[in-house]
């Protein structure tokens, strides 16, 4: 899900590090977010089962990030 406002308007939770009692994986960078890190919820309105855990750093930058370029130095 690189994507979650695909689905439509989403609801974003910051989960204190006292919250965050799992890990979790960053459907953006696909690295862990251990427990104790705070951290966004992100839930698609109309899909709610596709709830995913983001680093605050991930979401933030998503949109001003540019798609990888293949073949260029």
């Amino acid at each position: 899900m690189d994507d979650p406002e695909a689905y439509g308007e989403v609801e974003v939770r910051f989960l204190q590090p006292y919250q965050a009692t799992k890990t979790y994986l960053c459907p953006n960078c696909n690295r862990d977010i251990p427990p104790g890190t705070g951290h966004y919820a992100v839930v698609p309105k109309e899909a709610p089962d596709l709830r995913r855990h983001w680093h605050r750093g991930c979401w933030d930058g998503r949109t001003t990030r540019r798609a990888p370029t293949r073949g260029r130095r």
